[in-house]
């Protein structure tokens, strides 16, 4: 069963439209993540589906009821804000309980509500401290919490850990996942933030000026990007381009910078590849170094123009074929700047999108 719906919704702010006949299908229990830029619209999405805005065109469905015109408090939602938005002159139990106290449910039911939102959240030592106590993390809790009471079916979360320090936000990234396990609840996500997209999301809708881009799993969106944008926007460090075209033959290649690639085993999204310009797109994850390099279909040699250890890695800048060019290798690399490192990859596993349209080939 589909547990929320959004069907041709449009959103105009006098002459500007912010969304543009956007359709969305989220399926009951699923995690689904609402990743872009700032300003491409997946805040005023969630708003939207909330019931903060009112929406120019289209539909809103809810558990398969139509709550396009329906109260925020009347579409069966708990919502968690970018702020933690708690009352400093309550207590975590306070501000726990007082939607549910201003909602007139039974005494015995709210205290039931609040002692399971703070086992599930592990913040029941914090019951009777006050918000100026507690640290951000444990404010971002108490807020989860304040809608986990509200015990609804659909939970949206407007980048939720965009204040926390960046220990924190993996903690508590490990923290959110743990919980849409144990709840099994519908949870929409929006974030900038791709690491927290590709390890919450069941799958990721990325949007761009209003539109959804791509909708597709974690795995999917990285691997086969539907276009240039989506390709260059997932990945960090972000993937490498070489602009060129596909030429023609029975065994195609690609053609960059008087370079030559070999594109056989190519798996193409529509039919065979024809002769036409054309990107290529190269993870800094698919490049290989050391002892395997002669078994890749395209090696080369580089010149190390700078590195970063990284720890666990680290990262190579250089050029290829004319192009900035980044690549991954094991923390344990020692490499310095002016290194000359031979490097192989199977331009086969990259991805190819049209010149003009920038759509998948």
């Amino acid at each position: 069963m589909t547990n929320v719906t959004v069907k041709d919704l449009t959103l105009e702010f006098g002459a500007i439209r912010v969304l543009d006949k956007l359709n969305l299908q989220i399926e009951e229990g699923e995690f689904l993540v609402l990743l872009g830029a700032s300003g491409c619209g997946k805040s005023t999405l969630l708003n939207c589906i909330a019931g903060l805005l009112d929406i120019t065109d289209g539909e809103i469905h809810i558990g398969g009821r139509n709550v396009t015109w329906e109260e925020p408090s009347e579409r069966g939602i708990g919502m968690v804000f970018q702020s933690y938005a708690l009352y400093p002159q309550m207590t975590v139990e306070g501000n726990l309980s007082f939607g549910l106290k201003n909602a007139k449910v039974p005494k015995a039911e709210i205290a039931e509500r609040v002692a399971r939102a703070a086992e599930i959240l592990q913040i029941e030592p914090l019951l009777k401290r006050k918000p100026a106590a507690l640290s951000g993390g444990q404010r971002q809790r108490v807020a989860i919490g304040r809608a986990l009471v509200r015990d609804v079916d659909v939970f949206l979360f407007d980048e939720p850990l965009s204040n926390l320090d960046a220990k924190l936000r993996a903690d508590l990234r490990v923290e959110l996942k743990l919980l849409h396990q144990k709840l099994d609840n519908t949870m929409i996500y929006v974030t900038h933030d791709q690491v927290e997209a590709m390890t919450l999301a069941d799958r990721i809708a990325i949007m761009r000026g209003g539109l959804v881009q791509q909708i597709a799993s974690p795995a999917e969106v990285y691997n086969r990007p539907s276009n240039k944008y989506v390709a260059g926007f997932i990945g960090s460090p972000t993937i490498n381009f070489f602009e060129g075209s596909i030429t023609d033959g029975t065994a195609p290649e690609f053609l960059t910078a008087d370079t030559k690639m070999a594109l056989s085993g190519y798996e193409a999204s529509q039919g065979a590849l024809s002769p036409r310009p054309a990107w290529l797109g190269i993870r800094p994850e698919s490049v290989i170094t050391g002892t395997d390099v002669d078994a890749q279909p395209y090696t080369a040699e580089i010149t190390v123009e700078l590195f970063e250890a990284m720890g666990a890695d680290t990262l190579v800048y250089t050029t290829l074929a004319g192009a900035p060019f980044r690549f991954r290798m094991s923390g344990q690399a020692r490499v310095t700047a002016g290194d000359t490192l031979r490097i192989g990859f199977d331009p086969a596993q990259g991805s190819l999108f049209d010149k003009s349209t920038e759509e998948r080939l």
